[in-house]
């Protein structure tokens, strides 16, 4: 337990500091490409270090919260980086981890207000709701593609970004808003604090405004390749034309 504990901590660290960097700098470009693998690797090991933590503790909405985490980074970057014909067994696998967690959770806070309460293992239930409808929504994309086939073009990017940003902001309310206590005093500023935990959230408003919204692919390095990562294909695919 206590092993596991430090391995969590430790990938969340790895994951907030990769996460935001690769935030930051240009997408696309080598620096986020590297930046957004290693955030991948942290989070997988976060969230199911964290899954695996808190079902001894029996904390089942922790459980959902790491597996969450977890499945969100695992499919954004197969969205640009798919892993050949194994790909559908695993958007099978996600999508009905998807729906499970999310129908497990819209089911526990209709327990919980129907029982008079507003929260359930300290979290409240508005909370459960916007995390279980988020896991419900991406279990129907998962969903849409198994029907219609890999997404293209502005679709498949605003599929990624959105993904990789919700992920970071599970680690980020964890760490900054969640463990607020264990920050030392002097540096519990709790509008600064408050701004890191959902800063991914704004991050990713303004990319699906501009991905979606805007139509506006600038400064993006978008490749069609499936094989590779934005802004990287092997010699001779085509890439996709940004503007």
């Amino acid at each position: 337990m206590e092993t596991t504990l430090v391995i969590h901590i430790a990938a969340g660290a790895l994951a907030l500091v990769s996460g935001f960097l690769a935030l930051a700098v240009a997408k696309g470009a080598r620096v986020h490409r590297k930046s957004g693998l290693v955030f991948v690797g942290a989070m997988v090991v976060m969230g199911l270090s964290g899954a695996v933590i808190a079902a001894l503790t029996g904390v089942l909405g922790s459980v959902f919260g790491g597996l969450l985490a977890a499945y969100l980074v695992v499919t954004g970057f197969t969205t640009v980086r798919p892993l050949g014909a194994g790909s559908r067994w695993l958007d099978l696998g996600g999508m009905a981890v998807a729906f499970v967690i999310g129908l497990v959770t819209v089911a526990g806070v209709i327990e919980t207000l129907a029982a008079g309460a507003f929260a359930r293992n300290g979290v409240p239930v508005p909370m459960s709701l916007f995390m279980g409808s988020i896991a419900l929504l991406a279990g129907v994309g998962d969903l849409r593609i198994l029907c219609s086939g890999p997404l293209r073009g502005a679709r498949r990017i605003a599929r990624h970004l959105w993904r990789m940003c919700f992920a970071l902001f599970v680690a980020s309310g964890s760490f900054f808003l969640g463990q607020a206590d264990e920050i030392p005093e002097p540096l519990r500023v709790y509008p600064v604090l408050t701004l890191l935990a959902v800063l991914p959230l704004l991050a990713l408003l303004y990319w699906l405004w501009r991905i979606r919204f805007r139509r506006s692919l600038r400064g993006l390095q978008v490749i069609a390749a499936p094989e590779v990562v934005l802004g990287h294909s092997p010699q001779g695919a085509p890439a996709e034309p940004a503007p």
